[in-house]
C-alpha cells in the first residue's frame, strides 16, 4: 500500500492561509500550483472558505494547490475541515486525477458563486477579505 497520496486544495488548506496548519502539522508537504480541468465551479461560503464542485458542462478551471499528505493523516485533516467538504476524486488540467476537497451540493445553497475569479486565494485578494 501507498504510504503517501496527493491531495488537491482549493482553499484554507493552501499556504499561508488559516487552516494550513491542519496540512503540515499532518506531514503534509507542498508539491505545487495547479488548476482543474475546466469543469468546476466554485462558491464562497460565507465568505469563511470555498466549496468547489465538478458540473456535467464546461464552466471554468480553479487554481488549486497539491500536496503530498501520509494516508495515516487524511482522517486528521479531513476532520478538521468545515461541514459540508469532503474527499474525492479531482481532475487536474493535464487529465489526471488526485484525491481533493470538494463541496457538497447542499453547502452552496445560496451561497455567492465566485467561479469567476479563478480561485480563493484571487477571490479573497480582489475582495479583501
Amino acid at each position: 500500500m501507498t504510504e503517501t497520496a496527493l491531495l488537491a486544495v482549493n482553499g484554507t488548506l493552501m499556504r499561508g492561509l488559516k487552516l494550513n496548519p491542519n496540512l503540515t502539522n499532518a506531514g503534509g508537504r507542498f508539491v505545487r500550483e495547479d488548476k482543474t480541468d475546466g469543469y468546476y465551479r466554485l462558491w464562497s461560503i460565507n465568505d469563511d472558505h470555498p466549496a468547489m464542485i465538478r458540473t456535467l458542462e464546461p464552466a471554468a478551471q480553479v487554481e488549486l494547490e497539491v500536496w503530498e499528505l501520509p494516508m495515516a493523516a487524511f482522517a486528521a485533516v479531513l476532520s478538521n475541515e468545515p461541514a459540508g467538504l469532503s474527499i474525492g476524486k479531482v481532475k487536474l488540467a493535464d487529465g489526471s486525477e488526485v484525491l481533493g476537497v470538494l463541496g457538497e451540493p447542499w453547502l452552496v445553497e445560496g451561497q455567492r458563486e465566485i467561479t469567476d475569479t479563478g480561485g480563493w486565494r484571487r477571490y479573497t485578494e480582489g475582495e479583501g477579505i
